[in-house]
């Protein structure tokens, strides 16, 4: 069998006349599995996202956060909201911030509708403070 392959290994490589050389990046990929671990990088980020665990505030807490949302709501007075969003994917969430006039608390649905139509819900409120006297 190596006789047969005497008289041809000499020989120069063929390159197509017609066809562009390929690169050996691109000749590389033809030997990548075909999409086996298909969203796999995806999978692992998800997986390495932090997420916040919520806080539990007490009776007196929520007690004192219902008498500043209803001043303020009163007052018209611009405030700053940290408040709990549930992450959908995964246990856990994020505390992010809405800030502005409260334009409307819906006592049903347990929301505040700030000016700009953000909608907070009152269960996931941190603290609340006087947007005027902060910079965030």
């Amino acid at each position: 069998m190596e006789r047969d392959y005497e008289k041809i290994i000499s020989l120069p490589h063929h390159q197509s006349t017609v066809r562009p050389h390929m690169p050996r990046t691109d000749r590389a990929v033809q030997f990548a599995p075909f999409a086996a671990l298909n969203g796999y990088d995806e999978t692992v980020r998800e997986t390495a996202r932090l997420t916040q665990k919520r806080i539990e505030l007490t009776d007196d807490e929520k007690a004192l956060l219902d008498v500043m949302i209803r001043r303020a709501f009163q007052d018209r007075l611009p405030v700053c909201i940290t408040y709990f969003r549930p992450d959908g994917r995964k246990a856990g969430g994020a505390y992010v911030r809405a800030r502005g006039v409260i334009k409307a608390i819906d006592s049903i649905k347990r929301i505040i509708v700030m000016a700009d139509q953000t909608t907070v819900p009152v269960d996931g409120i941190a603290t609340i403070v006087d947007a005027g006297n902060q910079t965030h």
